[in-house]
């Protein structure tokens, strides 16, 4: 029998996962079967992942916001000493700053932070 040729449109389509899973080590990154398998197990830890990562800086931004409390608060006669207490008060006095806001001027201006949380609890 003939030897017939294939069309290259099936190594063009193995070439194109190959550059994708190229820094993969062993079989991972040499056998179709094995980088198409390595290929979606990485786009779904990399979707899960970035959910992880907003939840760790969202509770970065709570322990930050804590400490300041604590650290800055023993020193002022009206002291928040939990961070939900300077939350809800900061709701109800409508200045709706995210977690990420107050823990940077917490951070750079302590006394600005409360300074503000002051003018709202009275």
């Amino acid at each position: 029998m003939t030897r017939i040729k294939r069309g290259y449109i099936a190594g063009k389509r193995r070439r194109k996962i190959r550059l994708f899973t190229s820094s993969f080590r062993g079989a991972h990154s040499r056998l179709t079967r094995t980088i198409t398998q390595q290929k979606i197990k990485a786009l779904v830890s990399a979707n899960r992942d970035r959910d992880r990562k907003k939840r760790g800086f969202r509770g970065l931004w709570i322990h930050r916001i804590n400490a300041i409390i604590g650290i800055i608060g023993k020193n002022k006669k009206k002291q928040y000493n939990r961070y939900s207490n300077l939350l809800y008060n900061m709701y109800k006095g409508q200045l709706l700053l995210n977690r990420k806001i107050v823990a940077q001027m917490g951070i750079l201006k302590g006394n600005c932070l409360f300074m503000i949380a002051n003018e709202i609890i009275t």
